[in-house]
């Protein structure tokens, strides 16, 4: 870990990004130490900070994926995959899949769903410096019914008791925050299907009661209107993917849990695969427009969105994040709102509001200095030339090979 002091031609604190030209940040150990004109900051320095100029380019908080599964390859048959490695193989795979995170700026992500703990373990070998990536925010096994969607993670159970004995083995394991598989998925072969609700109301509900017992967030996979309706109802924290889909197929956004979603301050992570615009390409305007409509009228209706990706489903790379951003501002978002739902609002939404999604005197030293400024154009979050992740300096494999052809 080096001490630091990083110079750049602009700055996005986070809340409501906030623009400092000519600006730098200053860090000792792993947290940031003064931010603001760079006149101001340099003052502060020591000769054991060393200096890192980026006078054409951008520092902006640390970027957080809340979508993630880090046990699974973005091959065309992950689950095949996963299953066919042990898991030392996987641990090793999942560790290289995480500094590809790093490598596009992401500083945290929240893992929602792996096999054995084995992101709980990457979490801490990360955490003591041994391996390099962002924080994880690791689930463990998610939480779904018998041969449910993604039981093959180890996370079946059937009733509220059960229910309740996971989850209080998932906080004696260390998990960080609860998934519960509200309805099925596209992923699970002979599953559910995809708008089907898995659990009970009630069963969610004690779900949540336990989870916050236990001090931990509640995160609900859920994609039918059914299973979206009981998680508001049990009052889980986050919603991924929110869907709203029909047992024919269709689509059908309820006005009535919009209002309640945005009522109780549950979050919405629509886990926008990074691929979304070969989607739109494939189905034709009508129908990419009919798909994107529920993330729009939810943006619209005041719904706080954070960014995901859900990396590690088929074609769902890492580090894909500025590309599913992009889509938050295809459906309406300003850059500002887009740049804060990976930063500043995501942190809030996962727990970690007080500690990071900001560059701020006290906060982790966790940032990313971009090509340009994307307050103009966020394809200016696909540069990155720097990572900083707890005050350890990163340089991704872009900018490495651009020095090398230098």
């Amino acid at each position: 870990m080096t001490d630091l002091l990083i110079n750049a031609g602009h700055m996005l604190l986070g809340p409501a990004n906030e623009h400092i030209p000519d600006a730098a940040v200053l860090i000792t150990g792993d947290r940031i130490v003064a931010v603001g004109r760079r006149k101001d900051v340099e003052t502060q320095a020591t000769r054991e900070h060393q200096t890192l100029s980026f006078p054409d380019a951008t520092v902006l908080p640390g970027l957080i994926d809340c979508h993630v599964h880090l046990g699974f390859d973005a091959g065309p048959d992950p689950v095949a995959s996963l299953r066919t490695n042990d898991d030392t193989t996987l641990l090793h795979d999942m560790a290289d899949r995480a500094r590809k995170l790093l490598d596009s700026g992401v500083t945290t992500v929240r893992d929602l769903g792996d096999r054995g703990g084995l992101a709980l373990r990457l979490r801490d070998e990360i955490a003591a410096g041994r391996q390099s990536g962002p924080r994880i925010i690791a689930a463990g096994a998610p939480l779904t019914s018998r041969k449910g969607h993604c039981w093959f993670l180890g996370g079946e159970v059937q009733g509220e008791e059960e229910i309740r004995e996971a989850i209080r083995n998932s906080a004696r394991q260390g998990s960080d925050v609860i998934k519960v598989m509200a309805t099925g998925g596209g992923l699970t072969r002979g599953g559910p299907a995809i708008w089907e609700p898995q659990f009970t109301t009630e069963e969610l509900a004690a779900a949540v009661e336990e989870a916050h017992k236990a001090g931990l967030p509640v995160a609900a996979h859920a994609h039918g209107i059914a299973g979206i309706a009981a998680a508001i109802t049990a009052g889980v924290d986050t919603i991924e993917h929110c869907t709203w889909m029909t047992a024919d197929g269709g689509v059908d956004l309820r006005e009535d849990l919009v209002a309640e979603i945005v009522a109780r301050g549950i979050r919405v992570c629509p886990a926008t695969h990074p691929n979304w615009r070969s989607f739109a390409e494939r189905v034709g305007p009508e129908r990419a427009r009919e798909a994107f409509a529920p993330a729009r009228r939810m943006a619209e209706q005041g719904v706080r969105l954070i960014a995901g990706t859900d990396a590690g489903i088929p074609r769902s790379g890492f580090g894909g994040l500025a590309s599913s951003l992009e889509f938050l501002e295809h459906i309406g978002l300003s850059k500002t709102e887009v740049i804060a739902s990976a930063t500043v609002e995501a942190a809030d939404a996962i727990g970690l509001a007080h500690d990071t999604g900001r560059l701020s005197p006290g906060f982790r030293a966790d940032l990313a200095v971009v090509g340009g400024n994307p307050l103009d154009d966020l394809k200016a979050l696909h540069e990155i030339r720097l990572v900083v992740a707890a005050g350890r300096l990163h340089a991704p494999e872009q900018a490495r090979c651009a020095d090398a052809g230098a």
